[in-house]
């Protein structure tokens, strides 16, 4: 069991329900509570034990003495000027805090959650970056952003339809409690969401991705490529030191084999740097035959960074280029730019950085 104790207590917040089951019996209680308990914690937003007007007194009081609940805390909330996307910041009990993006699409409800305070793989243009890593966050602090949000979409009815684990943090570097989040929130007893409306986003963390071929669970994956040769990929992402692009391809091709899942690869265009013609050949003879299509991304602005947007025209040229040579392409419609809350722009805070 991955979990987290919070002054002196254990957060039973993230647990499945053979963990829940344990609970309580160790309580000395009845096993069949794991469900009431379950449909509490995920389906009706539980943040206090005394609220359960089902349970037994005497039940809810060892579980008080003994148990907390840690869902994260909304700090703040911006939206944007189409009011098609959010962001918030969840703060966590240490007070560290991410942020977390709903973005309405025409297809349904798609978040963007954080798998770590920050990130330490220092993609040269990338906000997420920028202060490096703080720490890994557990599965039920995934599950918090996931489940505020969700929660506040019920209120109107709705539902998180999709979830990329796109913000802060490199998700394979976080593997054992990313994959404990993907597998709850598939459990009926959660939010029983297809794997197939589950999407992780990686830099390339070969070791990650041959472990999730085997894992079992069909989730789609999107791989942070950026460059089409590996000296540009080295230029901008760092991982590439560690990694060839042609090995972190051909990982990412056996997984879409093994799953039956296309890969996506993220390309994000950077003016003078990774979108000239011989850029986009590179990339078709890398790619073409692969199970796979191209999200081609204008660079979105980050303060810190001096990288520039290619013209709209050199960014359709790209596409067209790739889409002649039989390489599925498309540009992302980017959502919340006027917030900063686009592909790129997602930072981590802690209170004394508001």
């Amino acid at each position: 069991m991955i979990n987290d104790s919070i002054n002196g207590k254990i957060n039973i917040f993230g647990m499945t329900i053979d963990e829940l089951r344990n609970v309580i019996s160790d309580l000395g209680e009845s096993r069949f509570r794991a469900v009431q308990l379950s449909e509490w914690l995920y389906k009706r937003g539980l943040q206090f034990f005394p609220d359960m007007n089902n349970m037994p007194k005497s039940f809810i009081e060892k579980l008080d003495k003994k148990y907390t609940i840690q869902r994260g805390e909304k700090v703040v909330q911006f939206t944007s000027g189409d009011k098609k996307t959010s962001k918030f910041l969840i703060k966590f009990h240490d007070n560290v805090a991410v942020e977390t993006v709903l973005m309405r699409q025409s297809y349904g409800n798609s978040i963007c959650i954080s798998s770590q305070a920050g990130c330490n793989m220092g993609c040269a243009f990338c906000a997420s970056t920028i202060n490096g890593m703080e720490r890994n966050l557990t599965a039920s602090e995934m599950l918090a952003q996931t489940l505020y949000i969700n929660d506040l979409l019920k209120k109107e009815g709705e539902k998180v339809d999709t979830i990329v684990i796109m913000g802060s943090g490199e998700p394979l570097i976080n593997y054992d409690n990313v994959v404990r989040f993907m597998r709850l929130i598939h459990e009926d007893y959660c939010m029983k969401l297809g794997y197939r409306n589950i999407t992780l986003s990686t830099c390339g963390i070969i070791p990650g991705i041959e472990r999730l071929t085997h894992e079992g669970i069909p989730v789609n994956l999107s791989i942070s490529l950026h460059a089409s040769n590996q000296e540009v990929r080295k230029q901008i992402m760092p991982i590439a030191n560690k990694y060839d692009i042609n090995d972190v391809v051909k990982a990412a091709e056996i997984y879409a084999s093994a799953t039956g899942r296309r890969i996506t690869y993220e390309y994000i265009l950077i003016e003078n740097v990774n979108d000239t013609v011989d850029h986009a050949k590179e990339l078709v003879n890398l790619l073409r035959g692969q199970l796979a299509s191209v999200n081609l991304i204008p660079l979105n602005p980050v303060t810190e960074r001096d990288w520039k947007q290619p013209s709209a025209g050199r960014v359709e040229f790209f596409k067209n280029y790739l889409l002649k040579n039989n390489v599925t392409a498309t540009v992302r419609k980017e959502m919340g730019q006027d917030i900063k809350a686009a592909c790129g722009q997602l930072r981590n805070r802690n209170l004394t950085s508001l």
